[in-house]
């Protein structure tokens, strides 16, 4: 079994990366070979339109014609068992980078004719872990599982495996909040969650990365 972990954070050593790396250790643990990708090394674009990819007879079906960073990872990921996403929210959705690769990953496979969603030819299980400050009520309320739900249809639909989803919310952000202009954010609160509610969450990581691992 192959699982690739894509950090869609620029931070590599808080909360999106440290879940991801639980998940991986996860996988690892059944077994697996796993690889973590910071997408915050790369450089890359979202999708050009090229239309490369669904043109008839075109060699590049199922691939991007787009040549960058990203290319390697992409045919990389197209040989794995597993992929495991990790994006924290910013503004409202996932950050800049999640989606140009999202958009990259997904339309390559996308197929416009009326018989076949997908062009991938196998099975890839995912599991996408979102990370946000908000709290869970809030979540709710603002709509943010209509985005969740949305990426694990996608996911699901085009590489043809189970998607999970984890959300961990009401996530502690900055090293020390006193150096920071953030007084709507409660630090004692915040940091009564990290010691609580996040080692949770990073159980919950773990055994998604045994979970997928092990169908």
């Amino acid at each position: 079994m192959k699982v690739v972990a894509i950090n869609g954070s620029p931070r590599k050593t808080k909360n999106t990366a440290t879940l991801l790396e639980k998940a991986l250790e996860g996988a690892a643990l059944a077994g697996a070979d796993t690889t973590l990708i910071h997408l915050y090394d790369l450089n890359y674009k979202g999708c050009m339109s090229c239309l490369a990819c669904k043109r008839k007879a075109s060699k590049w079906v199922g691939h991007c014609a787009m040549r960058d960073d990203l290319t390697e990872v992409l045919e990389q990921i197209m040989q794995s068992d597993v992929l495991l996403l990790g994006s924290p929210i910013y503004l409202g959705d996932v950050t800049g980078e999640m989606r140009s690769f999202l958009e990259r990953l997904i339309f390559m496979n996308l197929s416009y004719e009326e018989d076949i969603r997908s062009y991938f030819m196998k099975k890839i299980h995912t599991g996408f872990i979102y990370t946000m400050n908000l709290n869970k009520d809030m979540v709710d309320r603002f709509g943010y599982p209509y985005i969740f739900n949305t990426n694990q249809r996608l996911l699901s639909e085009i590489l043809k495996g189970t998607s999970e989803i984890l959300v961990a919310d009401d996530t502690y952000q900055f090293d020390d909040y006193t150096k920071y202009a953030a007084s709507k954010f409660d630090e004692k609160h915040k940091a009564q969650v990290k010691a609580e509610q996040f080692p949770a969450d990073c159980n919950r990581a773990f055994e998604l990365g045994v979970r997928l691992t092990s169908m």
